[in-house]
C-alpha cells in the first residue's frame, strides 16, 4: 500500500505584508517549530479524515460555543477537498494523464490556531505537495502558490493573498514581488530564495529573529483587510501610498538582509509596524505585543495579522528580558529554526496516525 508524507511549515510575514494582497512586495520565511503533516495512503475510495481543525466533540456547551465563536463552523477537510479540486482541474486543463488510484488524506497540525502563523495556507500547500508526490505530477514552482490561493480564496471565499502560499512552496526566507502587470499576465509574481542561497552568505542564525505570539488569541485574519481592500479599490489615496510604502520597505528588506545590515532591518521592522498602525484598526492587545517587545529593546511588528509578532533581538540577555516582559501579558517566545527544503523532507513521524 502506497504512503505519500508531505509537510508544509508555519510562516511569519518579516517585512512588507500586508501588501502582497496590494501588489507590492513582501519578505517571508518558514520556520520548524509548527508544521502541518500531510499523508496520503492509497485506497479503494476517496476519502478525507477530519483533523484537529475539524473539532465535532466539546468538553461542554460552553467550550461548543466558544470554539466557534472563535473557528467558525469550518475546518480543514474544507481545505483539503478545494486543493484536490484544482489539482485535478490543473491536471486535466493541461491535459497532465494521471494513475487512476484513490487516497485516504488526513493530516496533524500543531501550528497555534488564528495568530497569524498561516496554519490554513499550511495545510493547503501540504495537500498540494502530497498531491503532486502521489500522482506523480511536476507543477511549476511559481504556479503551485496559485493554486494553493485559488483553494481558499475562489473555492472557499476565504480572504487571503500569495505571500504565505508562496514561502510555504519555497521555504526558507524569499522575496517577493507582485507587481500588478506581472500577476495579471501570469498568475504569479516573481520569487527569489534569499536563504538559502548556494554561496551560503546570508546566515539567519546571526539575525536575532524571534517569533512571539499570545495562544489566546484568535481572529479571523480577513476581517483586519476588508475596509482597507475596500479603500484600495476605490483608490484611496492613503491606501495607495501606504502600499507603495510597504513595498519599499520589504525592497530595502531583501538589501539589508543580503547585506546582513541589522540596524537597518531594525528600523525597518518598526517602521512596518508603525505604518501599519496608521490605516489598520489595530486592536489594543496587538499593539501592547508590539510595544512590551519594544520595550525590551527588540523590533516588533506582525507575523500576519495579529496574534504574533516576529522582529529582531541582539543577545542573550535582550532575549531574556523579552520573554520575561512578554510573559507576564501572556506571550510565549521563541527562536525561530528558518526551515530549508531538506528540513521539508526528513522523516515524518509515523506513530498517531490512523489506520486507513
Amino acid at each position: 500500500m502506497d504512503v505519500i508524507n508531505a509537510r508544509s511549515f508555519a510562516r511569519a510575514g518579516f517585512l512588507g505584508n500586508p501588501s502582497d494582497g496590494y501588489f507590492g512586495k513582501t519578505v517571508s520565511f518558514t520556520f520548524t517549530d509548527f508544521f502541518v503533516d500531510l499523508r496520503l495512503t492509497e485506497s479503494s475510495r476517496l476519502r478525507f479524515i477530519p483533523g484537529e481543525v475539524d473539532d465535532a466533540t466539546f468538553a461542554s456547551p460552553a467550550e461548543l460555543v466558544r470554539d466557534l465563536r472563535l473557528y467558525g463552523y469550518y475546518g480543514g477537510i474544507r481545505m483539503l477537498k478545494a486543493v484536490s479540486k484544482l489539482f485535478f482541474e490543473y491536471c486535466e486543463e493541461h491535459s497532465i494523464e494521471i494513475p487512476k488510484r484513490n487516497f485516504t488524506a488526513e493530516y496533524k497540525i500543531n501550528i497555534p490556531r488564528l495568530v497569524g502563523l498561516s496554519g490554513s495556507s499550511a495545510i493547503c500547500s501540504a495537500m498540494l505537495k502530497a498531491l503532486m508526490k502521489f500522482y506523480g505530477v511536476s507543477i511549476p514552482q511559481e504556479v503551485s502558490p496559485t493554486l494553493c490561493l485559488e483553494a481558499e480564496r475562489d473555492e472557499l471565499g476565504i480572504a487571503c493573498g500569495l505571500q504565505d502560499r508562496v514561502v510555504q512552496m519555497y521555504n526558507g526566507i524569499v522575496y517577493m514581488d507582485f507587481k500588478k502587470s506581472l500577476v495579471e499576465e501570469t498568475g504569479h509574481g516573481r520569487y527569489e530564495r534569499l536563504y538559502p542561497l548556494a554561496a551560503g552568505s546570508l546566515d539567519p542564525t546571526t539575525l536575532g529573529l524571534y517569533i512571539a505570539y499570545d495562544p489566546a488569541r484568535a481572529e479571523e485574519s480577513g476581517k483586519a483587510h476588508k475596509k482597507v481592500k475596500r479603500l484600495f479599490e476605490q483608490k484611496n489615496n492613503d491606501i495607495l501610498s501606504a502600499m507603495t510604502e510597504f513595498a519599499d520597505i520589504a525592497e530595502r528588506g531583501r538589501s539589508a538582509l543580503l547585506a546582513g545590515d541589522k540596524v537597518a532591518l531594525n528600523s525597518l521592522v518598526n517602521a512596518n509596524f508603525d505604518l501599519r498602525d496608521k490605516i489598520f484598526n489595530v486592536s489594543e492587545e496587538n499593539r501592547r505585543m508590539v510595544m512590551t517587545a519594544r520595550s525590551a529593546g527588540a523590533s516588533a511588528k506582525f507575523a500576519g495579522s495579529g496574534g504574533a509578532i516576529v522582529g529582531l533581538c541582539e543577545d542573550g540577555e535582550m532575549f531574556e528580558s523579552l520573554k520575561a516582559k512578554l510573559g507576564e501579558i501572556g506571550c510565549r517566545v521563541l527562536r525561530p529554526k528558518v526551515a530549508t527544503e531538506a528540513d521539508e523532507t526528513a522523516e515524518i513521524a509515523s506513530t498517531g496516525w490512523r489506520n486507513s
